[in-house]
Order: C-alpha cells, then structure tokens, then sequence
C-alpha cells in the first residue's frame, strides 16, 4: 500500500510518523533531554578489576564509571550470554527468537572468538582478561540506574535494516519467523557469501523475499561502518566515543525507509542535509525520495498528524460508519469496546453488526500501532449470531494484524464476541510518552462527584460538632461546584444538618480548593 514517512525535527525533540494510505498508523518520538547511551561505542581505560565481583570499572568519560562483568568481556565461555544481548540489541522485535550456528571455529578469527572452549581449558577469570589501565573497546548496554554506572559489554552488535552485524564473534543467527527453508539457505548463503573472516550476523525478519543486492548493500555498510570504528580506535585517547548510536531519523531509514516507502519528508533544513548525507552511504538508490518540507504550514497539520497525534490520546475514536470504539489502559491489560454508536443500518442487525465489526478491525489495527500498546489486549466486538460472520472478522482482523511489525498472538473470538490477543511490547505507549498522571485525580480518571462531597463535608461536621461542643457556629469551607450543590439542590439535607445538630452552618465556595478537599472550621 502507499506509504510515506514524516519528519518534524524541532531543536526539543523529533517526531517521526509512517503513514499508510494518508492515515498515520505509527508515531515515533525522540526527545533531546530524553537521549540516552545504549549502543554508543567507547574507547575505555579499565581503572579497577573486582576479582570478588568478576567485574572490573571501566572510564569511559562519563560521569560515573562503566560496569563491565567477565560474561560481557569477549571470551570463549560467553557465547550463550551474548547470544541473549544480540537478542535484545535487536530493536525489530520480530528478531528475537534466533537459530544460531557457529561458522569456522578453527579457521582463524581476527576480529572475536567464537567457538566452544576446548577440552581441558580452564576457564578465564576477569583478572585474566583485564588490568587496571588496559584500553578496551565496549558498547554501553544498559543506562546507568542509580548509583551504578553504565553496563558495558565488549561484543559489538551494529544493527542494520536487514541484518545485525556482529564483529567479535563467529555466529550466524537467522530469525525463527523466517519459516520457509528455501528462503533461509538462500540468506544463509547470501550472509557466507558476503561475510567477514570470523564475524557474525543476524539476519532480521525484514530479509525475507528482499533481493540479494539490497541485502549485500546493508551488510557492506556495517562493514564500512566497524572499519571507520576501527580507526578512530587507532587515532583516539581512552576515553572516548568512537560511535554514537544513531537518531531516530537515522534508525527510520535503517528501519522503515526502503523501496515500499513513497517519500520521505523533512522540515528542518539541517537535518534534511544530514539525512541525505547518511542515505549516500546507506541507501543512495532512495536519495530521489528525500523530500525537503518548505511550507509555512507546520508539517503535521499539513499532513493531518496532529489531529491523529490528539485522536490516538482520546477514550473514544469515532469510526466513518458512525459506530465508535472505546479504549481503556490499565497496568494489566488494555481493552477495546466496539459499539454501533448511531448506525443502524440498511439490512438486518446481523449485517450492521458485521459491518461495524468490520470497520472495527481495521481501526483498533491502527490504534494499536499508533498508540503503541503492547502486552494483553481484550477486543469485545459486538455479538455476532452466524459463525460465518465471527470467522470474517477473525479472518479480517489476522489479515490487518500482517501491517503490524510487531508480534502478535490473536486467538479466535469466543461465545461472549471476545478476542483474547498479545502484542509484544518494545517501546513506552504514545500515552506513556507524551501524558503524566493528572495532578488532580492522582491518574485515577476519575473524580468525586459534588453530591458526594457536599454529603462527607455535612459528616464531617457532625464530627467536629462532637469535637467542639461549646461551638453553635461553623464555617464550610467548599469547592465551588460543591457550594452550589449544597445550597441548591441539597438545600433541604443542609438545613435538616443544622436542625438535628443544633448548629449554624456558613458555607462558602474557595475556588483554590480540590473538588475533593473541604474544611470545617469552628467560628
């Protein structure tokens, strides 16, 4: 289907959106104050060894020290760990479940160590592999928390559209997803083919069907890429950044820019530049598609976004039929709820609830991408009667979840029109991202009502009655909304209060109040 990818680059932040068919169906968002170090390659100085921790700190100038542990340190003996992190540097969530092989363990391996450790080896101990002021290169895995600097690891992973690159170990891995075995000795090949003496790849899910020389491109630029690390190693002092991890928009074409993608439109002048400065290296056959976005009307409005951007932030979206769905995140789990709303139809019922169904699908498809939701989800369509029309929207529902480059697992639709499903969660939700809890509700969604609080002020002073017996008068201090209430349509219980009490009760609307707060004060 047409696509096209959208970029408002402010000096704040960078917002990236695809758009399917005119209609955003993804919304990325990359803040400056936001940016973090995983991925970033360093040049480090080991400046302590831990022999009881079998870790060793390692400056690579930060403000604190990095934490390297001897798994992460490139030896023979932590294939099976790193093979766990080239799973989690993998930012497609599709890759992570791979097959991987070991490729030549006894031809030789300048660039890592893969392999299984020989019989009668003795396993290496951190004060083995590093000294106190050893050079090393490393890439962070974690950010810092805490107290506790960043997490480093020696094994380099180099993440491409269509494969990871992994230089210091001798592994090919090949994502589970790619199921047809026709397709995988043909990217094995390809992969062989093309690699380095000792190194390792992982061939992502986007690989498949994709021609060789799209392929082969990808994995010559992260060869280009470790080279270019490789000799700023040489030129640099300990510490220092050899490569910093890429943007978002630098991640978009490496990601989603390919040849199913329309255009690619940019804002911001400057990074238009850079951006067809890394397409020249990366992908020059795309240059032609790189759009620099001059208007005067802010790039999302003009391409409707922002009020996509608002919609996806809402309860309630409106489908075009007039039926509508609601949505609800909670810790747990999120749940969608298709209703009719104001169509009725032309046919019989059966027919309007399938066509709302219908439409349904196609929208909670892209609220789910667009707002990024991930874990369990719980779809209750509108009843259906026929199992002839549960089995299209099932069937109408898999076939939208294939837009959907995250992983999904959807279950049929049970008696009650439920459909149990799971989405893998990878990122922060939209929500998660651009909201913070209501200061007034605490995040609960929802606020006591004026009756119920005008009816817990009228106990409360029955209590400070009880406390203030010499008292005759008392001072009500109220929201607004709640004096109105009190002394209008609760008038009749306000003054039964006095009688039975034998007080006088002054109320009084203090705008600076909470709905919820009040204040009884003895006069």
């Amino acid at each position: 289907m047409p696509s096209e990818i959208i970029v408002n680059a402010e000096p704040f932040q960078t917002r990236v959106a695809l758009l399917e068919n005119g209609v955003a169906t993804e919304l990325y968002v990359e803040r400056e104050s936001e940016k973090g170090t995983v991925g970033n390659i360093y040049k480090g100085r080991v400046t302590k060894v831990l022999p009881g921790m079998q870790a060793a700190f390692v400056d690579i100038g930060l403000d604190k020290a990095g934490f390297l542990y001897v798994s992460d340190v490139d030896t023979i003996e932590s294939i099976e760990n790193y093979r766990k992190l080239a799973a989690e540097e993998v930012e497609d969530e599709d890759d992570e479940d791979l097959d991987f092989e070991s490729e030549g363990e006894d031809e030789a391996r300048p660039r890592g160590r893969g392999g299984r450790r020989r019989r009668g080896e003795k396993t290496q101990t951190i004060q083995d592999l590093l000294k106190e002021n050893q050079e090393v290169i490393v890439q962070v895995s974690k950010e810092p928390l805490g107290t506790k600097g960043s997490r480093l690891t020696s094994y380099i992973t180099l993440p491409g559209r269509y494969v990871v690159y992994m230089p210091t170990i001798n592994q090919i891995g090949i994502s589970r997803r790619i199921e047809d075995e026709n397709e995988r000795r043909r990217l094995r090949k390809l992969v062989r083919k093309n690699r380095q003496p000792g190194a390792g790849y992982i061939v992502r899910t986007a690989s498949e069907g994709m021609p060789a020389e799209d392929i082969e491109a990808n994995i010559g630029f992260l060869h280009a890429l470790w080279d270019d690390i490789l000799a700023r190693n040489e030129q640099a002092e300990a510490p220092s950044l050899l490569h910093y991890n890429l943007n978002l928009i630098q991640r978009t074409v490496r990601d989603l820019f390919n040849s199913s993608v329309e255009r690619m439109v940019i804002d911001d002048e400057q990074e238009h530049a850079n951006c067809r400065s890394f397409l020249e290296s990366y992908s020059p056959h795309l240059l032609p598609r790189l759009h620099h976005y001059q208007e005067e009307e802010p790039v999302f409005d003009h391409y409707g976004i922002e009020l996509e951007i608002e919609r996806a932030l809402g309860q309630r979206v409106w489908l075009r039929s007039g039926g509508y769905i609601v949505i609800d995140q909670t810790e747990a789990l999120t749940t969608i709820d298709v209703n009719t709303g104001r169509f009725v139809g032309k046919r019989n019922p059966e027919e309007t609830i399938l066509q709302t169904n219908l439409e349904a699908v196609r929208e909670v498809v892209t609220q789910l991408r667009l707002r990024n939701l991930g874990g369990i989800i719980i779809v209750d369509f509108i009843d259906m009667e026929r199992e002839e029309s549960k089995e299209k929207v099932y069937n109408a529902f898999k076939e939208e979840l294939r837009k959907d480059r995250s992983r999904t697992n959807i279950l049929k639709i049970s008696d009650l029109g439920l459909v149990e499903m799971t989405r893998k969660r990878v990122r922060d939700s939209l929500q998660r991202i651009l909201c913070a809890p209501c200061p007034y509700c605490e995040g609960r969604g929802r606020v006591k009502s004026p009756a119920s609080v005008g009816y817990e002020a009228l106990r409360e002073v029955s209590r400070a009655r009880h406390a203030h017996r010499k008292s005759r008068k008392f001072l009500l201090n109220v929201h607004p909304d709640v004096g109105s209430r009190l002394l209008e349509d609760e008038r009749r219980h306000v003054e039964e209060v006095e009688r039975r009490l034998g007080v006088q009760l002054v109320i009084k609307a203090d705008p600076e109040l909470h709905l919820e707060g009040f204040e009884v004060i003895p006069v």
